[in-house]
C-alpha cells in the first residue's frame, strides 16, 4: 500500500539520457566505481567517496524515492556518519527524538531503559525517520556534489566479472547500453540481482511467524518513547510495538500467527480493527501497510571478484533492534575510504579483505541478537514458550529478570577483531580500545569531539592529549590535541574521562572513526607502524 503523504509526490525524477549510451564502437565507458542501488546506503557510500574525491556512477532501477515509511529508526552511529557527509543537521531537524524504551507485559509496564542517560553527545540515541525523508535529503546532498552521477531507471540486466574490472549491461526506456567499472558495489537490497548474478546465496533462517506494519496518521498525546507490549489486552497472546514519527505518523508493529492470509490481513478493513482496539479509537488514517516474516541471513563472502555488496544485498535481519539500515550504513562508512585508498593506490587492493572481515563479522552480531530477541519473542517450542512465560514472570520482581527479557536489543556499534588494530601494549582502565568505535564528548565551548573530527578532513587523524610538549603527527595523518597552546579544550573533562586519557596519551583514528591504536606514551615509530597495518600496507 502506498503511502499517502504529499512528500511521496515531490520526490519522483525523471529519466535522463546519458552521453555514456551514444558512446560509439565495441568499447564501453569506463568509471572507477559503480554503485547500484539509491537506497540510503547506495547513496551514503556514493557521497562519501564523492567528498573524498572520487568520481561515482550510481544507478537505480526506479524513478522515484522508494515508497512506504519502511526502516524509521537511526543510530547515533549512523547520525555522526551522515553529519560527515553533511545531511546530520537536517536528519535530526525532521526526526523524532528518543532514547527512552519501555517494556511492558500485559497492561504492567516490567521496566524501562534509557539508551543514552548520560548528557555530553551532541546527537541523541535515536531518531524516528521515514526512509522516504531521509533518501530525498541524500538525494539532495548528492544534488551539491558534481562527482556523483545519478541515473534513475538504469537497471542492470548482466555482468561480466574481468581480471582488472566488471562489465555490467544496463537497460534504459531507450534500450540497453554497457558500462565498464572497476568496481562494483551492491547495494540493492534483500532481492539483489548482483547476488543472484554472482551466483551467490544467503544462508542463514527464515521464522515462520509473520508481522504487520502499519503507519498511521493520527493525533495522540503518547510521549517519545518506544513502547513494547508482550500479551498486551488488545492483541493477547502476541507481541505489540508503538514508535512515533515525524508529522503525526505513529509505526505499529503486531505479531500474527504463521498461517495469517498476507492477503487478507493487509487490506485496510481488517488492519482497521485490530489499530482501533489497541488505540481505543478509530479516528486514523492508514499511511502504509506490510507484513513480513523475520530473516536473519547473510551471503557467506561479501566480495566476488570486482563486486562488493553491501546492506540488505549482503545480510539481512529482523526489523526489531533497528539493525537493518544502520548495519547498512555502517557498512558504508567502512567500505568508502578503504575503496578510496586502493582506487588512489595508496593501500593495496587486499585492504578491501579487512571490509568483509569486519562486516560480516558485525552481520555475525546483528543477526545473532536478532535471532535471539526473535526466539524470545516468537518462541518455536513449547519449551520455549514456557521459557518466555518464567524470564516475563520473573522481571515483574527482579533484575536479573528484566536483563533476560528480549524485546529487540537495539542496534550498537560493533567492536572489530580485525587484523587493522594494533594491540595494546599499555594498561587502560577504559576508553575505547582498537578496534572499537570512537566517543563523543563536548570540546571548546559548544562544540564536539565529532565535530572536530568530521570538519578535518577524511583521513586518518591522532587524537593527542597534550602534556605540554608538541607531539606532531606523521605525514598524511591529521591531528586533533586536546588541552595546550592551540589545542581543543575539555572544560567538562570528558574527552579525557571517556578515553581514560592522562596528558601525553595519543589515539590513531581510522578514516571511519574506529580506533586503530592507543598509546601512553607515543612515539613516531610505533604510530607509523600501527599506521602501516591500519592502512593494510603490512
Amino acid at each position: 500500500m502506498a503511502p499517502a503523504n504529499t512528500h511521496q509526490a515531490k520526490t519522483q525524477f525523471g529519466y535522463r539520457r546519458h552521453p555514456d549510451q551514444d558512446r560509439p564502437g565495441p568499447s564501453p565507458a569506463e568509471h572507477p566505481v559503480v554503485i547500484v542501488g539509491a537506497g540510503p546506503v547506495g547513496l551514503s557510500l556514493a557521497i562519501d567517496l564523492a567528498q573524498r574525491g572520487q568520481r561515482v556512477v550510481l544507478l537505480d532501477d526506479a524513478d522515484r524515492i522508494g515508497e512506504g515509511s519502511r526502516a524509521i529508526c537511526f543510530s547515533k552511529r549512523s547520525l555522526e556518519y551522515w553529519d560527515r557527509l553533511g545531511v546530520g543537521d537536517r536528519m535530526v531537524d525532521k526526526g523524532v527524538v528518543w532514547s527512552v524504551g519501555r517494556i511492558f507485559h500485559g497492561e504492567q509496564q516490567l521496566y524501562q531503559f534509557n539508551l543514552l542517560p548520560e548528557d555530553g553527545h551532541k546527537r541523541p540515541a535515536f531518531i524516528n525517520l521515514q526512509q522516504y525523508y531521509a533518501e530525498a535529503y541524500l538525494v539532495d546532498r548528492i544534488g551539491d556534489l558534481p562527482g556523483i552521477d545519478l541515473r534513475w531507471r538504469n537497471k542492470v540486466t548482466a555482468l561480466e566479472q574481468r581480471n582488472d574490472s566488471a562489465l555490467l549491461t544496463i537497460e534504459t526506456p531507450e534500450g540497453a547500453y554497457r558500462l565498464q567499472a572497476q568496481y562494483v558495489v551492491a547495494c540493492d537490497g534483500a532481492r539483489s540481482s548482483l547476488r543472484q548474478m554472482v551466483g551467490a546465496e544467503f544462508a542463514g533462517q527464515v521464522f515462520e511467524d509473520q508481522f504487520l506494519i502499519a503507519d498511521v496518521k493520527m493525533t495522540a498525546e503518547f510521549p517519545t518513547e518506544r513502547w513494547f507490549w508482550f500479551d498486551p489486552p488488545f492483541h493477547a497472546g502476541r507481541s505489540a510495538l508503538l514508535h512515533r514519527q515525524p508529522d503525526d505518523v505513529w509505526r505499529i508493529d503486531l505479531q500474527l500467527n504463521r498461517y495469517a492470509d498476507p492477503v487478507v490481513e493487509k487490506k485496510p478493513e481488517n488492519v482497521r480493527p485490530r489499530i482501533a482496539r489497541m488505540l481505543g479509537h478509530d479516528k486514523f488514517e492508514f499511511e502504509w501497510i506490510s507484513l513480513y516474516k523475520f530473516q536473519c541471513r547473510r551471503m557467506d563472502r561479501f566480495i566476488h571478484g570486482r563486486v562488493i555488496f553491501a546492506g540488505d544485498s549482503a545480510h539481512q535481519v529482523s526489523p526489531f533492534g533497528a539493525r537493518g539500515a544502520n548495519s547498512g550504513l555502517e557498512d558504508a562508512e567502512n567500505l568508502s575510504w578503504k575503496l578510496d585508498r586502493v582506487l588512489r593506490g595508496t593501500s593495496p587492493a587486499s585492504l578491501l579483505e579487512s571490509y568483509h572481515v569486519e562486516r560480516s563479522m558485525a552481520a555475525d552480531e546483528n543477526i545473532r541478537e536478532s535471532t535471539r530477541s526473535t526466539d524470545f519473542m516468537a518462541p518455536n517450542s513449547h519449551q520455549e514458550a514456557r521459557l518466555r512465560k518464567a524470564v516475563l514472570s520473573l522481571a515483574k520482581e527482579t533484575e536479573f529478570g528484566k536483563r533476560m527479557v528480549n524485546g529487540g536489543r537495539l542496534s550498537v556499534p560493533c567492536s572489530y577483531d580485525t587484523p587493522l588494530s594494533s594491540r595494546d601494549t599499555d594498561a587502560w582502565r577504559g576508553g575505547p580500545s582498537p578496534g572499537c568505535s570512537m566517543l563523543d564528548a563536548p570540546v571548546a565551548g559548544q562544540g564536539y569531539l565529532t565535530d572536530a573530527f568530521s570538519k578535518g578532513g577524511t583521513d586518518f587523524t591522532l587524537l593527542s592529549f597534550s602534556n605540554g610538549a608538541v607531539f606532531e603527527a606523521p605525514d598524511g595523518v591529521r591531528d586533533i590535541r586536546i588541552g595546550g597552546e592551540g589545542g581543543l579544550a575539555d572544560p567538562s573533562g570528558l574527552v579525557a574521562k571517556r578515553y581514560d586519557a592522562e596528558p601525553g596519551a595519543a589515539y590513531l583514528l581510522r578514516p571511519d572513526g574506529y580506533v586503530a591504536a592507543r598509546f601512553r606514551h607515543p612515539t613516531r615509530e610505533a604510530i607509523a607502524s600501527a599506521l602501516s597495518r591500519a592502512a593494510g600496507l603490512n
